[in-house]
């Protein structure tokens, strides 16, 4: 029997044979199955952390519109694939072990993409990719610039010069303060370049801010 120290919850869309087989093995799951009632792709989203769908049975309209991960049940004459990173094949004959480590893992990989992504205003900040998004724009930072935005993101505040040389940039606090000036004015240069906005980063009396 599998320790479910995992503690996610994923939905089912198959046929009444197919979930009566894997409810017979759920033991073996790090997961909680459940079964999907209805057709609200609004409540898959809420409350499950993955789902599972048997392609023979699916309606794509509707699982087009789910935005959690998805595993997609075909049999060896299907040939469907995966259109992201977080949609998962899986053919048929199932080994359970494999397959339980697969859905696990995909909820982990989803859980840990989706800490990293911040929203600010009409902005994402990617902090696992470092990048800044805005539509279909994408703007490639280094690691300092991410930590930067995403410090004065968390604090909401104006942050002064010598506090973002020491813990941001890690200068020494005798480093000249316009060096933190130089590498903000490049940082703005760039989100002016790519998304024309001017004011993303601010410079109030007590420092920067968002």
């Amino acid at each position: 029997m599998h320790n479910n120290s995992y503690n996610v919850k994923v939905g089912c869309i198959s046929s009444k044979n197919f979930i009566k087989s894997l409810e017979e093995v759920k033991s073996f799951f790090g997961f909680k199955l459940v079964k999907v009632e209805g057709n609200s792709e609004s409540s898959i989203n809420a409350s499950c952390n993955a789902v599972i769908i048997e392609t023979k049975v699916e309606n794509k309209n509707f699982s087009n519109k789910i935005k959690v991960p998805k595993i997609f049940i075909q049999d060896k004459h299907q040939k469907r694939e995966s259109k992201s990173s977080l949609e998962l094949i899986v053919k048929l004959p199932i080994n359970i072990i494999q397959f339980n480590q697969a859905v696990v893992d995909l909820c982990k990989k989803h859980e840990f993409n989706k800490n990293s992504l911040i929203k600010i205003r009409d902005y994402v900040l990617d902090k696992n990719e470092r990048v800044l998004k805005k539509g279909n724009k994408v703007l490639k930072i280094t690691e300092k610039e991410t930590h930067f935005i995403d410090m004065l993101n968390f604090f909401q505040k104006s942050l002064s010069k010598d506090y973002i040389l020491k813990n941001i940039w890690a200068y020494s606090s005798g480093t000249e303060t316009h060096t933190v000036e130089t590498h903000i004015y490049r940082l703005r240069q760039k989100i002016q370049d790519s998304f024309g906005d001017t004011n993303f980063i601010k410079n109030t009396p007590d420092g920067y801010s968002l």
